[in-house]
């Protein structure tokens, strides 16, 4: 199949369909984020937002156009933690939204499987799994291959499969990675850059997003209501920001602040700036003259 440049001139597109605001339906995206951040669950709560076609399932505000079937394959965990996950997210969910979810969601563990991408049989089977979906979340992506992650050819390759699966199902990849520990070191966890490995893992993929926890100095310019205080440092931990680093399709941002609940369920949080500045900022603006 080729473009036809006449009828692309004379006729107006359609109207291209996103997963989510960024996120075109066929292709593939990343997301990263350190370990033990929140991006499992992030990735879940999407994944359930896309499967529900009912209101009240979406709890990371992802606003999706068009739901449908999503398949999760959980490389890292077994059912007794999926299990606990999936309970924590259904106190927050409606009894309509639980069952058009589990209608719509298959969650397959593969950990101790030896799951290869790379292998034609395994590839033909993830292939199966998508038919008819239109979302497939990767969790993560060093379990299912046994190539080269810093190889931008090894990548490359493992890129171009994952391609294949998108085109042959029609529907998007979402796979799951770490940043590397330099990224994190630096406070660069909102660049695309941050991924770790080849860089050929970010650069062929047409979507990014990341998941980082609240820095010192964001907690300083935050507070969880209108004229409260700043956030403290014993409560930094509960949050995560979310945003984009990367989108080849659209130009609408997605940054929000999400608040880690009980069972580690991420709610949207409304942070404002607080009533005061803290002491550190104070002496700060003092020192530099303003």
């Amino acid at each position: 199949m080729t473009v036809d440049i006449i009828a692309a001139f004379q006729t107006t597109p359609p109207q291209l369909d996103f997963i989510w605001p960024g996120f075109l339906a066929g292709t593939v995206g990343a997301l990263i984020a350190p370990g033990a951040t929140g991006k499992s669950f992030w990735a879940l709560e999407a994944a359930m937002s896309v499967a529900c076609n009912v209101p009240g399932g979406d709890l990371v505000g992802l606003s999706p156009e068009h739901t449908g079937r999503v398949v999760y394959i959980a490389g890292e965990d077994p059912i007794p933690s999926l299990t606990r996950r999936v309970h924590a997210i259904g106190k927050h969910l409606s009894p309509d939204a639980r069952y058009a979810i589990a209608y719509n969601l298959t969650i397959k563990p593969i950990i101790g499987q030896r799951f290869n991408l790379m292998n034609d049989k395994h590839l033909a089977i993830l292939v199966e799994y998508c038919t008819n979906s239109r979302l497939l979340v990767l969790d993560t992506l060093n379990r299912i291959h046994q190539l080269d992650e810093n190889s931008n050819s090894d990548m490359s390759r493992l890129l171009r499969s994952l391609e294949y699966v998108s085109s042959t199902t029609g529907c998007a990849i979402l796979f799951l990675h770490h940043t590397s520990k330099g990224s994190a070191r630096d406070g660069q966890l909102d660049q695309q850059q941050a991924a770790r490995g080849a860089s050929a893992l970010i650069d062929n993929t047409r979507w990014c997003g990341f998941v980082a926890k609240m820095t010192k100095e964001e907690a300083e310019n935050l507070s969880e209501g209108a004229g409260g205080q700043s956030i403290s440092e014993n409560r930094r931990g509960l949050f995560v920001r979310f945003g984009i680093s990367k989108q080849n399709y659209d130009v609408t941002p997605l940054d929000r602040w999400y608040k880690r609940c009980e069972g580690g369920v991420l709610l949207p949080a409304e942070l404002m700036e607080p009533k005061t500045s803290s002491p550190k900022r104070n002496a700060r603006r003092y020192r530099d003259g303003f």
